[in-house]
């Protein structure tokens, strides 16, 4: 769902773009949330079969409750074994200081200009949001700060063919075990978890390499007019922005395929 108001949020990954417009065609004419991208529309396909990407940042909750959500709608699609699907990045507080963190409850109370008690409860309601979607969220206590290094280490688990799983287990050990994703002995440790290569990880940690396929990703999003996630791109040609119901997805997943069947 896409999200606008401060007291219907509880992270700053809700706030979404505003500038894409709403598109009403076929099956998804019910479903005010599937848009069209506007840009790069050129082809119809990237590559062989569908490509799904996905801007996301791994301190968003609406981020992994939208993962979950896209991972059961694919389930659903009967060209599911022909999607190719790549995560994006898109930090959140790229200002954030690298090593620090701060308690959740007081950026958001900062931000959206929120009592601690009204932040507070935003996050308890999200810890129901996401068990009805099968997530346990713990809330309480967590803590946020830069997430560069995750993203870069993203990136490197893309070059091996192991980004969903790194993308999956940032967000279980932040959002359901409380687990520092900021400094590098942690990251290293969920990484080599991940599958990862021990050493390449540290290797990627100790400089700044992916940093400019960091950039070039959340380049990408502001060239689409995206300024919030998470956020879907079909093949360049649709877009879906927030968290949307996984028949909403599957709906969407349809009518891009169709679309491109018949292009």
């Amino acid at each position: 769902m896409t999200h606008s108001r401060p007291n219907s949020v509880t992270d700053p990954a809700s706030i979404q773009p505003a500038r894409w417009k709403t598109v009403r065609i076929g099956a998804l004419a019910a479903f005010r949330q599937a848009l069209r991208v506007r840009k790069r529309r050129a082809a119809a396909r990237v590559g062989p079969g569908m490509q799904v990407e996905i801007w996301s940042d791994v301190v968003c909750p609406w981020c992994y409750l939208g993962k979950r959500r896209f991972e059961r709608a694919l389930e659903s699609f009967d060209h599911r074994d022909e999607v190719r699907v790549v995560y994006r990045s898109f930090e959140l507080d790229p200002s954030a200081p690298p090593g620090v963190s701060t308690p959740t409850v007081e950026l958001l109370a900062s931000k959206y200009g929120m009592s601690a008690a009204q932040a507070t409860a935003a996050q308890q309601q999200m810890e129901q949001r996401a068990a009805q979607d099968g997530l346990d969220f713990r809330m309480d206590g967590l803590r946020s700060g830069n997430t560069r290094d995750a993203h870069r280490l993203l990136q490197l688990a893309k070059a091996q063919h192991r980004q969903a799983e790194l993308a999956e287990r940032l967000h279980r050990a932040y959002f359901s075990e409380q687990a520092s994703i900021f400094d590098h002995s942690s990251l290293a440790e969920l990484a080599v978890e991940a599958g990862l290569d021990r050493s390449e990880v540290l290797a990627v940690l100790a400089g700044e390499d992916y940093g400019d396929a960091v950039e070039a990703d959340e380049a990408t999003a502001r060239s689409l007019g995206a300024s919030g996630v998470p956020f879907f791109v079909i093949d360049r040609r649709y877009g879906i922005s927030g968290a949307q119901p996984a028949e909403v997805i599957t709906q969407a997943l349809d009518r891009a395929w169709a679309d491109a069947e018949a292009s």
